[in-house]
């Protein structure tokens, strides 16, 4: 019986996680940081939007920016979560007008917005 509850929770816990998620390399990036810098966050925004330069974070946050957006942070950790709320947020206060490029670009259709909203919006 013990094997068959440590299985059962084994098999929860599996579930319960995506199988693959994204690299944890920038999990303790600043977005605070960026988000407080204007500057900087522009700067991000143009090189999402391929109008500007790219840093190495800025390239790689880039690669998953429209797979993130389809799957609502599906492989995204509890902690990259909570730097994509925070970054976009950012946006959305501070510079609404890159913010609106950005989902112009990512989701011109508006496919996605209600279930991202809830994702933002979300506590998990």
């Amino acid at each position: 019986m013990k094997t068959f509850v440590a299985l059962f929770a084994l098999v929860v816990v599996a579930l319960a996680y995506p199988q693959e998620t994204y690299n944890t390399a920038y999990d303790n990036f600043n977005a605070n940081e960026l988000v407080e810098n204007i500057r900087l966050l522009k700067n991000y925004g143009k090189c999402f939007l391929d109008q500007g330069p790219c840093t190495p974070e800025g390239s790689d946050f880039k690669k998953t920016i429209p797979e993130a957006l389809k799957t609502d942070c599906g492989k995204c950790t509890p902690k990259q979560r909570e730097l994509i709320r925070t970054v976009v947020k950012g946006f959305q206060s501070k510079l609404p007008d890159l913010w609106a490029d950005l989902v112009k670009k990512h989701d011109p259709e508006g496919t996605f917005k209600e279930s991202f909203d809830a994702f933002l919006n979300s506590k998990n």
